[in-house]
């Protein structure tokens, strides 16, 4: 991120951000409310555009792609508010993830044609091995509507990894979650950072799970970096102290 600038009216989200997620880190965005964290998510991801300023990915400006190519390019993400497709299967959600990563076609699929029952047969052996690894097995079948919210986080989380991204945007992954849940969340991303390879930025409000499990912390205060450096360096950080504490 390089002085990325958004504003919405009169309301200025992102006042020149700049910022740098190293591969293979897991870098915490953390701020108050309205900080700005998710407007910045919704930028990488394709959602808003940035008013000014410059986001490149894997050595290529980002602001250049469609929104419909950003997984396809190695982003996956999760949301805050859980975008699932609540009447569909486990199997079905997680396979839809692995869509970016089919080549098939819509006339390909609707005849049915060789390639495309190859593609959907390669979908669903990925969908069942995500599966396996985020402990979803006994609910593979499982119209998501019927999970819990804290099993529903998973499955989504299994979709964005369908997608095989090298750049994973987890928006607050810890909310709704018990303390129990949340431990096993920082002990689930750091495996999953490692099994595949995983660059990680993640948006959270739980600052126990952001020191315990980052790399690096970005905090972010009215739309401009205020702190970044090490979970110790940014927590003891006088900005960070008083955007939080008021002190």
């Amino acid at each position: 991120m390089q002085d990325v600038r958004v504003r919405f009216g009169g309301i200025v989200a992102l006042d020149g951000v700049s910022f740098e997620v190293a591969p293979g880190r897991i870098v915490g965005l953390i701020g108050p409310n309205g900080a700005g964290k998710t407007t910045l998510f919704n930028c990488v991801s394709r959602l808003y555009q940035c008013d000014a300023g410059e986001i490149a990915f894997d050595g290529a400006s980002l602001l250049a792609a469609a929104r419909h190519q950003v997984a396809g390019l190695g982003i996956g993400r999760t949301f805050q508010n859980l975008a699932l497709f609540r009447s569909m299967s486990v199997l079905d959600n997680v396979m839809l993830g692995h869509h970016s990563r089919t080549r098939g076609g819509f006339l390909a699929n609707a005849l049915r044609l060789p390639r495309a029952a190859r593609e959907d047969r390669a979908s669903q052996e990925k969908a069942l091995s995500l599966i396996a690894v985020l402990g979803l097995e006994a609910h593979a079948a499982t119209t998501v509507s019927d999970l819990p919210f804290g099993t529903q986080k998973r499955v989504e989380l299994a979709r964005a990894l369908a997608a095989e991204p090298k750049l994973l945007l987890l928006d607050e992954p810890a909310s709704g979650l018990n303390h129990g849940e949340v431990e096993a969340l920082g002990t689930l991303v750091q495996e999953l950072r490692r099994r595949f390879a995983l660059t990680v930025l993640l948006v959270e409000h739980h600052m126990g799970l952001v020191m315990r499990i980052s790399d690096r912390v970005v905090a972010l205060n009215f739309g401009r970096v205020i702190a970044e450096g090490t979970p110790d360096e940014v927590q003891r950080h006088p900005e960070v102290v008083h955007a939080y504490l008021g002190i």
